[in-house]
């Protein structure tokens, strides 16, 4: 008999004995080589957790499943949670998760960036090139007026290497283009606490792109956290990446984003006179768009050993 999603959750809870996220119990599955035994999973194993055990406590008044705390519920064996104070356990918890937190080495943002343009390069969705923004290079304006205004990395898809020249020639007969182009805003972390501002950031800062991207290394388990984002894609469009340090390419487009075919050329405009680099990437754009051929520089794709490399010395360790 096929060993199930239910025996694995109760196998890693008589583990454990602890309350856990539905993405804790199935990295506590995978630590304890139960993930094996279920065979075929999908890529978000952890969502079928959370399906089943909220199937069970939703259609059964007897269900042995119970919960505790939120953003993120966390759940446990009913049998646990007896006599047990809430307070004193998510309290507990709160104090080995800070523990964890204190032993990340700290990263600067921008030192995620290389991964994040091999993940665009790469991946079938984007096949794009990127060219890093620096804020700090843009003109003086007064304070407040820039905010939110420049996204972290902007990046283009060129149809060259997918259309025939043929192809080629009556889109720019017709003076339409297959170029598409995309814009990111790079964060560490992600949680309720900054969700607001940085999803809203990169709403402000995409509006002039096809397609607008809130990338994160790291976003915090939480069902809830994820309803709530999208949500905001429903409403806003701007997509979310979670980059994967272990394997750049499995890096996950949780949500997609919303598909612009209308450029907004009066913030193109503005990031043009305001910011050298965007202005730099436009004249670049336009050169190899009208030669036919990327001759540009844009930012460096590494190779997998260097990419490697990077990761390991600047201790990204999420």
């Amino acid at each position: 008999m096929a060993y199930t999603f239910f025996e694995l959750i109760d196998d890693v809870f008589e583990a454990t004995k602890e309350p856990l996220s539905e993405k804790e119990i199935w990295d506590k599955a995978v630590e304890l080589g139960l993930d094996i035994k279920v065979g075929s999973v999908g890529k978000t194993p952890w969502k079928t957790i959370s399906a089943r055990i909220y199937g069970s406590m939703r259609d059964n008044p007897y269900s042995k499943y119970g919960k505790i705390g939120k953003r993120p519920t966390r759940f446990q064996l009913k049998k646990y949670l007896q006599d047990q104070n809430d307070t004193v356990l998510l309290k507990r918890i709160e104090e080995k998760e800070e523990k964890q937190r204190s032993k990340i080495k700290k990263f600067n943002e921008r030192d995620i960036h290389p991964l994040l343009v091999k993940y665009v390069n790469e991946d079938q969705h984007f096949k794009a090139y990127c060219k890093t923004i620096y804020h700090e290079n843009s003109k003086t304006q007064k304070k407040g007026k820039n905010k939110w205004l420049h996204p972290d990395i902007v990046g283009a898809y060129f149809p060259f290497n997918d259309f025939n020249d043929l192809t080629i020639g009556v889109q720019k007969a017709l003076e339409t283009s297959a170029i598409k182009f995309y814009s990111f805003e790079l964060k560490v972390y992600l949680d309720f606490s900054n969700l607001r501002e940085y999803y809203f950031q990169a709403v402000s800062n995409s509006s002039w792109a096809n397609e607008g991207y809130l990338v994160c290394l790291n976003i915090k388990d939480d069902i809830e956290l994820i309803s709530e984002l999208q949500r905001l894609n429903s409403a806003f469009g701007i997509g979310v990446i979670e980059l994967n340090s272990q394997d750049i390419l499995q890096s996950d487009i949780l949500f997609p984003a919303h598909d612009k075919t209308q450029l907004d050329w009066l913030t193109i405009d503005r990031l043009i006179d305001d910011n050298p680099e965007f202005k730099q990437f436009m004249i670049d754009i336009k050169e190899d768009s009208n030669i036919g051929k990327l001759k540009s520089k844009y930012d460096k794709v590494m190779t997998d050993e260097e990419i490697q490399k990077h990761i390991n010395n600047k201790k990204i360790n999420f």
